[in-house]
């Protein structure tokens, strides 16, 4: 069984466009997958189709019912804010223990490949103490980072892999999705921070077709 934590750089960049992608290309391939968003904050169950679990879950060919909702994502939350604030306004709070027990849970039990996807950026805070980093140290899985291509990404993508690296964490590939209305340009930006990043980067233009080849490559990496 393989393992991967899907992360970002920030919010909105394409961490769920790229796990769906993933699953597609995984299944598409004969092969065993599953997924997770064991955390969404800004969750309408009457939107699930254009929630990001239900963008997993359509990925895996699975039908939303409120068990599978559960299944795949256990902490939901209304408000678009960050997890710790999301669960304030409704009076809960993410129980971190439970959250690690349910990861590993699946780790430990699923058959193929596992991605786990977080919340926002590798910084968002998940309660009052522990960010999403603090979640991916404890599980110790290798990363795929998602990024966008607009203009300062270079910054916040090089920030990122350095706080990852310096934490002990393997980081499998950089994505970079190009963003809507971006200055600069896809392929360079990638240049870019394959060069100071001295990782492995990869590109997903706009509006792609499912089997696009980047998913193809990075199936190749698990």
């Amino acid at each position: 069984m393989t393992a991967i934590f899907v992360s970002a750089t920030g919010t909105d960049v394409g961490k769920t466009f790229v796990t769906a992608g993933l699953i597609r290309e995984l299944r598409r391939q004969g092969r065993l997958v599953q997924a997770l968003k064991p955390v969404i904050s800004g969750f309408d169950l009457n939107a699930i189709g254009t929630s990001d679990t239900g963008a997993i879950l359509d990925a895996l060919g699975l039908q939303p019912t409120p068990d599978v909702i559960a299944g795949i994502s256990p902490w939901r939350f209304a408000a678009p804010l960050s997890p710790d604030m999301a669960a304030r306004r409704e009076g809960r709070t993410v129980d971190f223990d439970a959250l690690l027990s349910f990861s590993r849970d699946s780790i430990a039990t699923t058959q193929g490949t596992l991605l786990i996807e977080g919340v926002g950026g590798i910084m968002v805070p998940l309660d009052n103490k522990r960010t999403v980093l603090d979640w991916m140290i404890a599980l110790g899985l290798p990363v795929l980072l998602v990024a966008g291509s607009y203009l300062g990404t270079i910054s916040h993508t090089l920030s990122a892999l350095d706080v990852l690296k310096r934490r002990g964490l393997s980081v499998m590939s950089v994505v970079i999705s190009e963003s809507p209305a971006s200055t600069v340009d896809l392929e360079e930006t990638a240049a870019t921070i394959r060069r100071f990043g001295d990782c492995d980067v990869v590109t997903l233009p706009r509006l792609i077709a499912p089997s696009h080849p980047t998913f193809a490559a990075l199936a190749a990496r698990l």
